[in-house]
């Protein structure tokens, strides 16, 4: 025998141990695949807007609450349709602005009330809070900030809404307001 031999011993440890890690790589791949998948797509940072059944020529300095539905949203591997509401008015300014429902205290829906105790507000009728008609947190109330806004855009008469976005940098106006 030479010192290049290999053993019966040597030859069926080698041949175990590759054939075990080729078993590992072709259990372990598939796994590794699917957890990272979602990363390696390509939708990252399209604006997705929808539009809603309101027109331009509809709308009035009075908030009007429009559900509509955002369709093919993808969250990791599944793909659905989310139901959503805005109240979507005209500022008098003139700019159409979109406001989410969604209380910032605990996500309660909010309604608007032109009525009294508290007129031409909007109110969380679970925990108190209220906001102005831009959707501002009235001072001293649970909800510690304004009502998210939803981005905006114009084709013709048609409205489309995007996404709904934070708005930290509003102080809250003072209860007397």
């Amino acid at each position: 025998m030479s010192d290049h031999d290999v053993t019966r011993r040597q030859f069926l440890n080698y041949t175990l141990t590759g054939v075990g890690g080729f078993m590992a790589a072709t259990m372990t791949l598939p796994m590794v695949r699917f957890a990272i998948d979602p990363l390696l797509k390509e939708d990252k940072g399209k604006e997705k807007f929808t539009q809603i059944k309101l027109k331009v020529s509809d709308l009035t300095a009075e908030p009007q609450q429009v559900k509509f539905t955002v369709q093919d949203i993808k969250d990791g591997w599944y793909k659905f349709d989310q139901k959503k509401e805005a109240f979507v008015f005209k500022s008098d300014e003139g700019e159409i602005i979109a406001l989410s429902p969604v209380c910032t205290h605990l996500g309660c829906l909010v309604h608007w009330s032109p009525e009294p105790p508290y007129p031409n507000r909007f109110q969380c009728p679970c925990h108190g809070s209220r906001f102005t008609k831009k959707g501002v947190n009235i001072a001293g109330l649970p909800a510690t900030a304004p009502l998210h806004v939803y981005e905006v855009k114009t084709e013709g008469e048609n409205i489309l809404l995007g996404e709904a976005h934070p708005r930290l940098d509003i102080p809250a106006v003072p209860p007397s307001y």
